[in-house]
């Protein structure tokens, strides 16, 4: 069974206003204290062998030459080189990502970057709380091809407050004409203990929708596959790490606030920066979550997982028996549908994912 590799960098420049992520902006003098605890939870991981890397954050990006030489040499003597891995992504911001970082990244084998872009309207990037403004972008893309890399993902947000229907597609547009490999469009949620939800502010759902709507039509007009809810990617280029996620592999994850999902168990590392990096000085378990799921609400999460590949699942007889009567629910309203052998999202699902998920997830509610 294939297995990912998740590592987390808590560091940011600067907090976003939407974002609820464990990442802590001006913390960067704790940075060589972290790559130490990072080595010592790396050295004491039982699972050596991986298929996908994936390095989060936060903004990884922030690391130094010299610190991301540190790292990706840390990965090599733990596990394997970082060119050994099937997929490796490294998430990067363009405000940090220099060219000099990208020769780094390049030469110690990654071979996808992510790119938070997020809008091409330097006043959305703005009321986001972005530090970076378009131009700056533009800059890193073309010096990350100019290095070599040919699989370059991108992130896009709908629904930014002020944003209209013609400033988005307008952004979309550019950054087809950029021909990355794959793409991310979400649709902006506003969670506690964020800026934009401490201000009391709310996301036109309607527009939204019309946005996504609209992504979902231009984007495979010109060639991407529509494969998960939020994601979008040339032939070929599908994000392996994530779609592990989704056919509920395992995975192992790294660092402060990272998760991992092993032999039925999954389990989270404290979100406390300090913390993490006090327990593994000690030699102390980072662990603070711990459950394992059996029986129903095992086979619910999996079906929850699945559902979001738009290509569907096939329904097991043991998913059947513990939640068919819910699926012939969501068939009757519209929001599965059955092609063939699979039940997936109807294009109405897409839009309303949340309320079918919910059925997979306890408490069960008895229909």
């Amino acid at each position: 069974m294939k297995t990912g590799l998740y590592l987390h960098f808590p560091f940011c420049k600067q907090k976003c206003n939407y974002c609820d992520f464990a990442s802590f902006p001006g913390r960067e003098k704790f940075i060589p204290a972290y790559l130490n605890a990072l080595e010592k939870e790396a050295s004491l991981t039982s699972v050596k062998s991986f298929e996908t890397l994936y390095v989060g954050g936060g903004t990884p990006s922030l690391l130094e030459p010299a610190q991301l030489q540190r790292f990706c040499a840390m990965l090599a003597r733990q596990f394997a080189p970082i060119s050994a891995f099937e997929e490796s992504t490294f998430e990067a911001n363009p405000e940090s990502l220099t060219p000099e970082k990208i020769a780094v990244l390049k030469q110690a084998g990654f071979n996808r970057l992510s790119l938070g872009l997020q809008s091409f309207n330097d006043a959305e990037l703005q009321t986001l709380g972005r530090v970076h403004d378009v131009q700056t972008f533009l800059d890193v893309y073309k010096a990350a091809r100019a290095a070599g890399f040919e699989n370059i993902s991108v992130d896009l947000i709908a629904g930014i407050p002020g944003q209209t229907l013609e400033s988005f597609l307008e952004g979309l547009a550019r950054l087809v004409a950029l021909c990355p490999e794959h793409l991310s469009v979400y649709g902006l949620q506003i969670e506690a203990g964020t800026p934009f939800f401490a201000r009391g502010w709310v996301c036109d759902q309607l527009l939204m929708r019309r946005m996504l709507e609209e992504a979902h039509t231009r984007l495979q007009a010109v060639g991407y596959h529509h494969y998960e809810i939020s994601n979008f990617a040339r032939p070929g280029y599908e994000a392996k790490h994530n779609m592990h996620y989704w056919e509920n592999g395992e995975y192992i994850g790294l660092g402060c606030a990272a998760a991992s999902y092993a032999a039925g168990v999954r389990r989270q590392n404290t979100p406390d920066l300090l913390d993490y990096i006090r327990k593994m000085q000690k030699g102390q378990s980072p662990v603070v979550f711990s459950e394992k799921l059996t029986g129903k609400a095992r086979e619910g999460e999996t079906l929850m997982l699945a559902f979001r590949k738009l290509d569907g699942v096939e329904i097991t007889p043991q998913q059947e028996k513990f939640f068919g009567k819910e699926i012939q629910k969501h068939l009757r309203s519209g929001l599965l549908e059955r092609t063939g052998k699979k039940v997936k999202l109807s294009f109405e699902g897409m839009f309303l994912a949340n309320e079918v998920f919910c059925s997979f997830v306890a408490p069960f509610e008895e229909i």
